[in-house]
Parts: C-alpha cells; sequence; structure tokens
C-alpha cells in the first residue's frame, strides 16, 4: 500500500471515529437538564450506539426504552430497554412490531415525563407504522418505487410521512403532553428536521401540492387509499419538542479536512450538499483531479479535495452496488494511468446499497486491472454491478457498521 493509500485509509477511519453517535449523545445530554421520568425511543442505524451512551449517561433514571435498527446492528441489550432490529431500506414485519412497542410507550406518558429520543439514519424505514387502510405491502412497494426512480430523500420523504402514523410530526402527538427531547445525527442534506427519519418529531414542512408533485415527476404507482392520503395535510406545529442536531455531513467534511492536514495536503472543501447522479459525481472528481496543478484552479499538490453529500442511482441494471461504489467506478477511467491521485467515496454508516462494502477507492491502476479481470468499466456501470468489479481488485472500502450516518464523503488525494 502506498502513501496515497494509507493516508486514505487513515482519513476514512478517524474521519468515521469522529462522529461516531455516542460522544455526540454524550454532548447533547451535557447541556439538557431533565424534569421528571425520563423515557427512551431510539431509531435509525445508530439507535444501539445512541441508546447505549445515553444509558452510560443516564443509568436507571431511563425508566424504559424501545430501540429500532438495522439488522446486525445491535451489539447487546441494554439494562431497561427492548431492541428491535428489523429491515432498512425497506421496512418489515419488525419494523411494524418495533414502531407499535414505541408508540405503546409515547402513549403511556404523562405531562410530567420526558421523552429522550434518539434520531439517526435509516430511521424512516426503521420506524413505520401504516395509515389505517395502508398495508405494509403497499409501504414496501411506494419505497420501492421511490429508490428506484433517483428520488432525493427529502422527496422520498414527502411520500412516505403522508402513508404512516408516525412520520411528519405524528409521534411527538403521541407522547404529548410529555415533553419530547430529540437528538439528531442528521443524514439529510441542509438538516431539514421535517426530512430526517421523517420529522416523527418536528412539524411539516412540505405541503399537499409537493407531494402530488413527486407522484407527477416519478409517475408513481399508487392506489386509492393512498390517493386520499396523500390529499390530507399534516401536522405544522410540535410545541412539546426540543431538539438538537449533534453531527451532519458538514462537520464529517470538516473532520475530513483537518485529518488531511495533518497528513501534509491542503484541504479544500468543495460542497457539502453533493446531489446528483452517483456516476456523473465520479466523472466530475476525476475532471477536478485533472485541474490541479494546472493554473485553472488554486488547486496545488499535495491537496485534499473533500465533497459531501449523498448521490443518486437511477437503477437500469441487474447487478449489485451502491452509489459510493458507482462513484468511484466512475471516477477510475478520468484519471488512468497517474500514480499521483486516489479517489474514494463511502457511506459513514458503513454501508453502501445492499451490499457489506461502505464505499469504493480507485487509482491509476484501476482501470488496467479491471481490463486484466475482462470487466469494461461502461459495461459494469451500465449493469450497476460496481461491488462485483471493485471486489475482483480489492478496490472496496469495508468498514463494516460504524455505528453513525452522517451522509457520504468523496475524497479525492492528490500528492
Amino acid at each position: 500500500m502506498n502513501k496515497l493509500h494509507r493516508d486514505a485509509q487513515a482519513i476514512i477511519q478517524r474521519s468515521i471515529e469522529a462522529h461516531l453517535p455516542g460522544a455526540a449523545v454524550r454532548t447533547a445530554l451535557a447541556g439538557h437538564t431533565f424534569q421528571g421520568e425520563i423515557y427512551l425511543v431510539a431509531i435509525g442505524k445508530a439507535a444501539w450506539t445512541m441508546a447505549k451512551a445515553a444509558h452510560e449517561e443516564l443509568g436507571d433514571r431511563i425508566r424504559k426504552g424501545v430501540v429500532i435498527t438495522k439488522y446486525d446492528h445491535s451489539k447487546g441489550p441494554i439494562p431497561n430497554m427492548e431492541i428491535v432490529e428489523a429491515g432498512h431500506p425497506l421496512s418489515d414485519e419488525n419494523t411494524l412490531r418495533g414502531t407499535q412497542l414505541a408508540i405503546d410507550l409515547a402513549k403511556s406518558l404523562g405531562e410530567k415525563d420526558e421523552l429522550l429520543f434518539l434520531i439517526s439514519g435509516g430511521g424512516s424505514a426503521l420506524f413505520e407504522l401504516p395509515q389505517p387502510g395502508v398495508t405494509l405491502d403497499d409501504i414496501v412497494d411506494i419505497n420501492s418505487q421511490l429508490l428506484a426512480s433517483g428520488a432525493d430523500i427529502v422527496e422520498i420523504n414527502m411520500i412516505r410521512k403522508r402513508l404512516s402514523s408516525v412520520k411528519a410530526g405524528r409521534f411527538a402527538q403521541i407522547a404529548a403532553p410529555a415533553k419530547v427531547f430529540t437528538v439528531v445525527l442528521s443524514d439529510v442534506l441542509g438538516d431539514r428536521l421535517d426530512s430526517i427519519a421523517s420529522g416523527p418529531a418536528a412539524p411539516d414542512l412540505s405541503t399537499v401540492a409537493d407531494a402530488k408533485r413527486v407522484v407527477e415527476k416519478y409517475n408513481l404507482k399508487i392506489n386509492d387509499t393512498m390517493k386520499k392520503l396523500l390529499e390530507q395535510e399534516t401536522p405544522k406545529s410540535a410545541d412539546n419538542v426540543e431538539t438538537v442536531i449533534t453531527g451532519s455531513v458538514s462537520t464529517l467534511c470538516r473532520s475530513a479536512a483537518e485529518i488531511a492536514k495533518e497528513l501534509g495536503y491542503t484541504p479544500y472543501i468543495l460542497t457539502s450538499n453533493l446531489n446528483c447522479e452517483a456516476r456523473e459525481a465520479g466523472r466530475m472528481a476525476a475532471s477536478l483531479a485533472a485541474q490541479i496543478n494546472n493554473g485553472a484552479h488554486s488547486f496545488q499538490s499535495p491537496c485534499a479535495l473533500i465533497l459531501g453529500g449523498e448521490t443518486v442511482v437511477h437503477i437500469k441494471g441487474k447487478g449489485k452496488g451502491g452509489r459510493n461504489q458507482e462513484l468511484a467506478l466512475a471516477a477510475a477511467e478520468g484519471i488512468a494511468g497517474r500514480d499521483d491521485v486516489v479517489i474514494f467515496s463511502l457511506g459513514s454508516d458503513g454501508t453502501d446499497g445492499p451490499t457489506d462494502a461502505a464505499g469504493g477507492i480507485v487509482d491509476g491502476s484501476t482501470v488496467a486491472k479491471l481490463a486484466e479481470k475482462g470487466l469494461d468499466i461502461q459495461k459494469v456501470l451500465d449493469d450497476n454491478d460496481s461491488y462485483h468489479a471493485l471486489k475482483a481488485i480489492d478496490g472496496l472500502i469495508v468498514t463494516g457498521p460504524t455505528g453513525t450516518n452522517v451522509n457520504d464523503i468523496a475524497v479525492i488525494l492528490h500528492q
């Protein structure tokens, strides 16, 4: 492993460590005083880690809790808490069971109680109970349509929240008159509270007209019951809620920049709002690498160009992969033959699409290595099969579940 790859690994490891949810929860709790009995609900891929940190801080003051996280993301029992692992990115029967447990807990609370509500990425799929007349199959179908369409997370959640009994501020209404203290790890660009996990404790900023536009834009197939629900307005206030955002893609980019600087690179954060087709972002990354030291920009090597956000993939093939793997693979052609640049992209939660990889890393030798395996990049991209291509040349980034989720980061390292 050469210096560029070693430095890339250091940036990956240390920037993720800086955003582990335990520290985020402890920081939030240090600034809050609980007045009554404390109860807990945690949802999302980082739910277990956040709940564990809360218990370490508050101990038996937490009378009871419900933790809903993705399969294989729980790391064992937590005192006084029921832990439910469920489906992601598509909800399943365990999703409904865990959500019902959270609803039952919220309904039991009184005016002097306080609910500590911990939210992390993946919460929208993991925290779900459909509105009356809507089935789990309906939810899975519409989510599958939205994920395949290339809709962004804000658009996806506009639809999800109108079909749900707990999204769009409805869970906060269920918990009333108890107070709700919400601690959020944001996986939504711009940190819109009504979009993070579809805003179960936040007033909804979207409108009926917005939802209808999403349906028309992506030609979504919905039944009559769903049409009627999309025409009903959502809650626009949540007076019993206090919210703190403790981590986001912006802070992830800043951490990566600080680490790159320590390693001897001049860091440039180009955006924390990357939101486009994954392969186009990859080609843009390669183009940016080509412009370093050419006078067209102020970038001078050694440098690290940093882009945070969340790209999308329009699924047309039958392969396996994720948006970060596709971004990295798409960048490879533009840096072929060069020994002075490495490009990587990864999801901060450690899971990129339906794979065991967090993302991908490429350099000037990637195209040649693929050719030796009989693989053509364009054909691989057309089949959305970036996972198998990168795996064949040891180009996958595999971290395992990190316990956090603050969007994605791509870095161009140039020496």
